[in-house]
């Protein structure tokens, strides 16, 4: 991350905020009114604690593509290509930075760390920007992913994963088996380790091979202080624990990606075994809420990257995928393809339809539509579409989590395909050719 953040800082996409900040909602609102302008990402470096937080690092689309050193253009190719030439870990040898510092016991404070309160309603300060890595206690099968952790106090916190995510399905297979589950939060990692956790895999994939496409180098890891799982070796912190579904505590409410906030209930708590960190640790942050945040952004690029490649292996004249971000990264898609034969649009869309996503809104629209232009996307439907012929919806189709607004779990979706009639032709686009090129000095901007 450090590396990330010198990058950051030379662009011009990192500023220090030096005056000192409230955790308690000041936070938030500092990363929303930055968010709101697509400004930097900031580095509070008197928080309230003994460490400095830095938050928004990957809260513009721009700063996403700094990350992966990519273009518009090249993105989703270079992601799908580091998926398909996967990379394993290394172990690090020698001690490694995580663990210079080594808490345990008394000595273990949660309240130490610089864990704001985001949103006037969430249930207390969260955890929102942490890696949490288990493993599947039959097959040993590690996953990361980024879920939340509210404080309850000095050494518990209290943890949310939807079911049909991986670490929830970790933690219901240890309660069959009546195992212990050993976890950790890790803060503060090289970007593609973060962002690798966002891609679409199945539940046999290791994720530290698919960071390691990513980066395009193994990921070095280390064995935690409190039990047997491996951690990144250079990260900022690293929160061990074990899941203790006996002791539940009412959870939330916090500000979701689905910009509202999610009701408290009772779940299951992370009781804290060790705190590693290095020295001058730096802590992260991430606002999560109405769209678009930082958690939207993080979440956009590996999930259209990773869904456009499932997509593609059976309907190769898919162009390109848009997962808005105003649908929170889940309900809202839109596809750009050119249908083979009648009814291809249709499939592709039962198809998406039928991924990890549960989107309840599916567009398909010809190439020569900006996917990414909501306007454009709308000039598609407008004219383009037989409502009757053309809109179709499947009913009782799985929900993505959190989704406020639901028949019992179940939801429904809408697919619309909005290209143009196959085998029949349709009237000419009356567009001017090559404006773009056209010399106005009048109006170009260097």
């Amino acid at each position: 991350m450090r590396a990330f953040l010198t990058v950051l800082k030379q662009s011009g996409e990192l500023v220090d905020i030096e005056r000192p900040i409230s955790l308690t909602y000041d936070v938030g609102k500092a990363l929303a009114k930055a968010s709101a302008v697509e400004g930097p990402a900031l580095l509070f470096n008197k928080t309230e604690s003994a460490f400095p937080l830095v938050a928004g690092l990957y809260g513009t689309r721009k700063r996403a593509l700094i990350a992966f050193e990519a273009t518009e253009s090249s993105i989703h190719e270079k992601v799908t290509k580091a998926i398909d030439n996967p990379i394993g870990p290394l172990d690090f040898v020698g001690p490694p930075p995580c663990q210079e510092i080594v808490l345990l016991g008394d000595d273990i404070d949660l309240t130490k760390l610089p864990v704001p309160i985001y949103s006037p309603k969430d249930g207390g300060p969260y955890i929102t920007a942490g890696i949490v890595v288990s493993e599947d206690v039959d097959t040993g099968i590690p996953d990361i992913g980024n879920y939340r952790f509210q404080l309850h106090g000095p050494r518990v916190l209290g943890l949310f994963s939807a079911s049909n995510h991986r670490f929830g399905k970790n933690i219901a297979k240890a309660l069959a088996r009546n195992v212990p589950l050993h976890g950790a939060i890790v803060i503060g990692v090289d970007p593609m380790t973060i962002f690798a956790c966002q891609v679409q895999a199945g539940d046999a994939s290791n994720d530290w091979f698919i960071a390691g496409g990513l980066r395009g180098a193994p990921v070095e890891l280390a064995k935690t202080i409190s039990g047997n799982l491996k951690v990144p070796a250079y990260a900022e912190f690293v929160i061990e624990f074990t899941v203790d579904s006996d002791d539940q505590r009412i959870e939330g409410p916090l500000g979701e990606y689905t910009g509202y906030y999610t009701p408290a209930s009772l779940k299951p708590t992370a009781k804290v075994t060790a705190i590693t960190h290095r020295r001058g640790g730096i802590f992260q942050g991430l606002l999560t809420g109405k769209p678009i945040t930082e958690n939207h952004i993080l979440k956009q690029i590996p999930f259209e990257a990773s869904i456009l490649r499932q997509l593609q292996a059976q309907f190769p004249t898919i162009a390109d995928i848009a997962i808005t971000n105003s649908g929170g990264v889940q309900a809202y898609v839109v596809i750009a393809m050119t249908p083979r034969y009648e009814g291809e649009a249709r499939h592709a869309i039962l198809a998406a339809m039928a991924s990890n996503l549960h989107p309840k809104w599916v567009v398909v629209v010809d190439p020569d539509v900006d996917i990414r232009k909501s306007a454009e996307v709308e000039w598609a439907m407008s004219f383009r579409v037989k409502p009757r012929e053309d809109v179709f919806i499947i009913d009782r189709t799985a929900t993505a989590p959190l989704d406020p607004y639901t028949d019992g779990g179940y939801s429904g979706s809408v697919g619309i395909d909005a290209t143009r009639p196959y085998g029949v032709e349709f009237p000419e686009v009356s567009e001017v050719p090559d404006w773009r090129r056209f010399d106005l000095p009048e109006i170009d901007r260097p």
